[in-house]
């Protein structure tokens, strides 16, 4: 896939002006994967480890699209599933936007210097015992997205009209570990976003429809 972000197609709309809006709604939930499940009890004293995912913007001539990355079938955990560029804060990240920066340039060849970082949604729980920062960052500059072979399949973007629209969601549930669990899916296409992706995304979606005043 060849993305090009560009300035020369401002949106009528105005799509940034809502994000950054949307960023800054207060909303009193949270965002876990267990938020769909409540018979789930988590431990006390429980201990996560610290990741950050990328949700980039991109410009396109018919309005901003979000960029995911499909995982390589090949992997360990979670293969073949969407997903955000992203993934563990390592040591040397100064902070969790910087996390973000270097596993979108690692996994998609995202350069850090093309991309303004606009604000970050909850912190979110994964049911795999992970504390994920969603990091919203604007795509300033053209680039060539480059799938690190070992771990993306595949780079493709949809239309964050598309994404911001809570109503398009709808709940799933499939067993696991034993019992059955819900979760938020928005498919695309031949994508099926699910999951932690599709629930972060819910959280954009809503904090958009606040700001909108909807």
């Amino acid at each position: 896939m060849t993305a090009e972000a560009t300035a020369s197609f401002p949106p009528a709309s105005d799509p940034l002006g809502r994000v950054r809006s949307a960023l800054s709604v207060d909303l009193p939930e949270g965002s876990s994967d267990f938020d769909l499940n409540p018979q789930v009890v988590l431990p006390e004293g429980r201990r996560l480890r610290e990741a950050a995912v990328l949700i980039a913007l991109l410009h396109r001539p018919a309005g901003l699209e979000v960029i995911l990355t499909k995982r390589s079938s090949h992997l360990a955990h979670h293969p073949g599933q969407i997903a955000f560029p992203g993934g563990k804060i390592d040591p040397g990240d100064a902070d969790a936007p910087s996390a973000a920066l270097r596993e979108a340039e690692e996994e998609i060849g995202l350069p850090p210097a093309s991309v303004a970082i606009l604000g970050h949604l909850p912190v979110h729980e994964t049911v795999t015992g992970y504390r994920v920062h969603p990091i919203v960052g604007e795509v300033r500059a053209p680039f060539i997205a480059r799938p690190e072979p070992g771990e993306v399949e595949e780079v493709f973007t949809v239309p964050l009209s598309r994404l911001a629209d809570p109503r398009l969601y709808r709940i799933e549930k499939r067993r696991w570990r034993n019992e059955f669990r819900s979760y938020y899916v928005i498919p695309y296409g031949p994508y099926y976003i699910w999951g932690a992706t599709a629930r972060m995304l819910m959280a954009l979606a809503r904090r958009m429809e606040v700001g909108d005043g909807r």
